[in-house]
């Protein structure tokens, strides 16, 4: 039974852009419905678990959750611009190295000059994978697009970094602070809609419809926490992350993402490297 949670979260986030893409909708319906499905998700689990949460915790929750808001919002709209198969890796590929670097300067790991020289290395192939996934034959066309698009990932990472950054400093549990936060998702969103002028959108059937994203998002989560306890926080990241290859794969199969040969190529490749580095930088 272990091996079946540790592969859930990864199937799930795998298949979380694939569903998104499909169900349609511009991307603040998309987040909209995420925030709503996740929050329907965490209210079930905190009637049926009732786990405790002190209000310090509860408040740094709900500011994870809207920083999280931010991160999503950027792969939404990397999804419409570049694809799924183009803005995954790199997405992905940037949180490792963030979240990486986050944990040597604030919380002191990889204390060692072994650790700090092996640790430096898997960020190193998580840079040059990423890079790797960016490359692109067609710059005449796409490029500036493409190139916006990542600008536009780099900043937005910086909400998935703080979501993961926070609750390392929390003393609740995992499931205690899935219900704020969900509840910091859902204020983030509905502040995002008021600042843009975009409140009609819950009129609209797609801003429903990416509900089922929501509980994508939560059967990944909740599945993660029950992984981290059968398996432990190293075996259950790492094999979180082959979600990157599921949903990039994903786009090119079942979205009808082209890329050239070469692209392709770079693409696979950098994909290795990523889930390389992503190992390198989590087991040491």
């Amino acid at each position: 039974m272990n091996i079946v949670w540790m592969l859930l979260p990864a199937i799930a986030w795998g298949v979380l852009p694939l569903i998104v893409s499909q169900l349609g909708g511009r991307p603040i319906n998309q987040i909209f419905g995420t925030a709503v499905g996740t929050l329907i998700a965490s209210l079930v689990v905190q009637l049926i678990v009732h786990p405790a949460i002190n209000v310090t915790s509860f408040i740094m929750a709900m500011i994870a959750g809207a920083f999280w808001i931010v991160g999503q919002l950027g792969q939404y709209t990397g999804y419409a611009n570049v694809g799924v198969s183009k803005t995954m890796p790199i997405s992905t590929g940037l949180q490792l190295v963030g979240t990486s670097l986050v944990g040597v300067f604030l919380f002191g790991e990889w204390s060692t000059t072994i650790s700090k020289l092996v640790g430096g290395l898997g960020v190193l192939l998580l840079v040059i994978g990423v890079i790797m996934t960016s490359i692109q034959d067609r710059q005449e066309a796409t490029g500036g697009n493409q190139r916006r698009t990542i600008v536009m990932l780099i900043v937005t990472t910086i909400g998935f970094i703080v979501f993961n950054a926070i609750p390392k400093a929390l003393s609740a549990s995992g499931i205690a602070i899935f219900l704020p936060e969900s509840v910091g998702m859902m204020v983030a969103v509905i502040v995002y809609m008021l600042v843009r002028g975009q409140g009609r959108i819950m009129a609209e059937r797609a801003s429903w419809l990416n509900i089922i994203g929501g509980l994508v998002f939560s059967v990944a989560s909740l599945t993660y926490i029950v992984s981290v306890s059968q398996n432990g926080v190293n075996t259950a990241f790492v094999v979180s992350q082959l979600s990157v290859v599921l949903s990039t794969l994903g786009g090119m199969v079942f979205l009808h993402e082209r890329k050239s040969r070469r692209e392709l190529a770079l693409t696979l490749s950098g994909l290795v490297l990523i889930v390389i580095g992503a190992v390198v930088t989590t087991l040491i």
